[in-house]
């Protein structure tokens, strides 16, 4: 009888046999309970990803302010800066872990551990030791940096629930994380730094990584969603998001608007002596736009996104454009400073579609490779974008507004034809 139960085990298909349940139980892991995830599971993710976004966001800047308090040259305070942040772009090397590991979340926690260690030994060790070995460690805690962000969104959608409502009101929360990150990290290491030194705000920034990586080992269970022989390598993802039209067309709006509003923070500074207003001011239509993001990322819990993603992208791309628009017509600075917040919040709106769209469109087997693909050319194209906008300006503060502006209607109308040529071959 034993041999008879064992021979009809064995005659299972395979495709029963691998279905997450199946595996779920053969590893001795605990299967995921929707009731969780869908309520003290987000909560916890919350938690979790703002204190390692916190960190990842205000690490540059205390490493920047540390060698320059220091008296150390500018240019050894940008190369270390850059150490920790240009290593981002490699994140997608780290990211095929997320989908074949047993359990992402001991990979983001161990990614949290090894960013705030590595972090809090450079800062140590920078007055001690030759600036290379802080280089390196910078370099090792700029690696992880990917999985820090678009690695911990990417499980998102094995938490939020299994409605589309529920997912877009998460991914609101999600976009909330990022700003709350971004804005709070830096004002962390401002103010301890004037307390305490940027030494201490650093090692602030090291234990917020390490209370993130016990919050991520309370998240709910997700087991993986293939096995580690069938997951793509990084170039394979890359390529299946370029012939996949709804994976493609968000890819190069997110680059395109990345690359775009990227310009504000230079054309902020280059417009107050057109408003003719103090050189400081320009904090302000900074700030504007960072708090015209988390009214948007609200506004997105509150009233979830309806629709396709594919199409809400597009839409919410053109909705960009024209904040940008009406930032570079402002004639004074008050009408400017309500388009730096219609910039934030618009922006936020549609980072919450990419989002969408990722969740929704990516195959689950590369669902955390595309994650932190698209994170990782974003920051590049954000980089370029600052670049850019610091060339093109030449004296005439509104100008790079205008090309951004012009540059995202392009390709959202690009976006547009590249959908209809598609025709009937893409669902939605």
């Amino acid at each position: 009888m034993g041999s008879l139960n064992r021979g009809a085990a064995e005659q299972k298909p395979r495709a029963e046999q691998e279905a997450p349940g199946w595996r779920t139980a053969q590893r001795g892991q605990p299967a995921p309970d929707p009731a969780r995830a869908g309520s003290g599971g987000l909560a916890r993710y919350v938690v979790a990803a703002t204190l390692a976004r916190t960190a990842d966001g205000g690490a540059v800047v205390a490493i920047v302010l540390m060698v320059t308090t220091s008296g150390a040259p500018g240019w050894l305070a940008g190369l270390l800066g850059a150490c920790i942040t240009a290593p981002h772009l490699l994140g997608p090397l780290v990211a095929r872990g997320l989908d074949s590991c047993r359990d992402g979340r001991v990979l983001i926690a161990w990614a949290c551990v090894v960013h705030g260690a590595t972090l809090a030994a450079a800062v140590l060790l920078y007055p001690v030791t030759w600036p290379a070995v802080t280089g390196v460690l910078l370099v090792t805690s700029g690696l992880v940096g990917p999985l820090l962000t678009g690695g911990i969104s990417s499980r998102l959608p094995a938490i939020a629930g299994p409605d589309q409502v529920s997912q877009r009101r998460a991914q609101g929360w999600d976009v909330a994380t990022y700003g709350i990150g971004g804005t709070i990290g830096p004002s962390v290491v401002a103010a301890v730094s004037a307390l305490a030194g940027p030494t201490a705000a650093a090692l602030i920034l090291a234990a917020a990584t390490f209370v993130a990586a016990a919050v991520v080992r309370l998240l709910p269970y997700a087991p993986p969603a293939a096995r580690a022989a069938d997951v793509p390598k990084p170039v394979q993802t890359l390529r299946l998001m370029a012939v996949t039209g709804r994976l493609r067309r968000m890819l190069y709006l997110t680059v395109t608007v990345a690359f775009s509003v990227a310009a504000l923070p230079i054309a902020a500074v280059a417009s107050t002596a057109m408003f003719q207003v103090q050189p400081a001011a320009a904090g302000v239509l900074t700030a504007a736009y960072g708090l015209g993001g988390l009214a948007g990322s609200a506004a997105v819990m509150c009233r979830p996104l309806r629709g396709n993603a594919d199409r809400l992208v597009t839409r919410l791309a053109g909705l960009v454009a024209a904040a940008l628009a009406v930032a570079a017509l402002s004639g004074s600075f008050a009408p400017a400073v309500a388009a730096y917040a219609a910039a934030g919040a618009m922006n936020s709106y549609f980072f919450a579609a990419t989002l969408a769209a990722r969740s929704e469109f990516a195959p689950p087997r590369v669902r955390g490779q595309v994650f932190v693909w698209v994170g990782a050319l974003k920051i590049t194209a954000g980089s370029a974008g600052t670049t850019a906008a610091g060339v093109v300006i030449m004296g005439e503060p509104q100008l790079p507004l205008f090309l951004a502006a012009a540059l995202i209607v392009t390709v959202a109308g690009a976006s547009v034809l590249d959908r209809r040529s598609a025709g009937g071959l893409e669902p939605g």
